[in-house]
């Protein structure tokens, strides 16, 4: 990826980003499980705490694996899943189980019953870690609003509005690498960033609202919303 540097207030990111406790550790974001090998130089990293640093893999890993088997259709390791979600199943017999039990098949559909709590617990966690690297902003706090779903069943004009950047009505924090891209970018918007092609793309923009949108897989469309 290409970095931008930030030139924007340090002590901004002076605590966890995603709970505010001590910055014992750094975090990547986008998380290594959603991308593959070979990873992408210069991932953004972000300041956490031990605790939330080692606290999301459980749930990164079963939305990883969720997305892999709804885009394959099938749980079994041999179904030409990712290389790296396919040593995740194959070493864990449990969440394999798991997403079997949701998997159902009728009439020629396959659908998986998803546990929701946990993707919006992963989702949140990357629209933080976007907002504190991108606007230099963290935000701790409860979102106004969080929502993803799959492209396949999204309206053609929500989809693209979805995909439209923002237009920012404030410009974000002075020397935020959000401020930085806006200024190549102007008047269209903060542009899509692709961390990894095909696997990863995200945004964030700040005006009377802070907005992130992130894909995964080209299959998951999140978005999250703070006042």
């Amino acid at each position: 990826m290409r970095q931008v540097p930030n030139y924007g207030d340090e002590r901004q990111l002076a605590w966890c980003v995603y709970c505010a406790g001590r910055t014992e550790t750094r975090d990547h974001v986008p998380s290594k499980v959603l991308l593959d090998e070979p990873y992408p130089p210069n991932l953004p990293v972000v300041p956490a705490c031990e605790s939330c640093n080692a606290g999301f893999s459980l749930d990164e890993e079963y939305l990883a694996c969720l997305v892999d088997c709804v885009r394959v259709g099938s749980v079994d390791v041999r179904a030409g899943h990712r290389e790296k979600i396919r040593r995740i199943l194959d070493r864990k017999p449990a969440l394999v189980s798991m997403l079997a039990r949701a998997r159902d098949e009728a009439n020629g559909r396959i659908a998986f019953a998803v546990e929701t709590d946990r993707i919006r617990n992963v989702v949140l966690k990357l629209a933080r870690g976007h907002a504190a690297y991108e606007l230099n902003e963290p935000h701790v706090e409860e979102p106004l609003g969080l929502s993803f779903v799959p492209f396949e069943l999204m309206d053609p004009e929500v989809r693209m509005t979805f995909e439209s950047p923002p237009r920012p009505l404030i410009w974000p924090e002075v020397g935020s690498r959000a401020m930085q891209r806006l200024a190549v970018s102007f008047p269209a918007g903060s542009d899509w960033i692709v961390a990894q092609p095909g696997r990863y793309r995200y945004l964030a923009a700040a005006g009377e609202s802070v907005v992130v949108r992130l894909v995964l897989s080209e299959y998951l469309a999140c978005e999250v919303v703070w006042s």
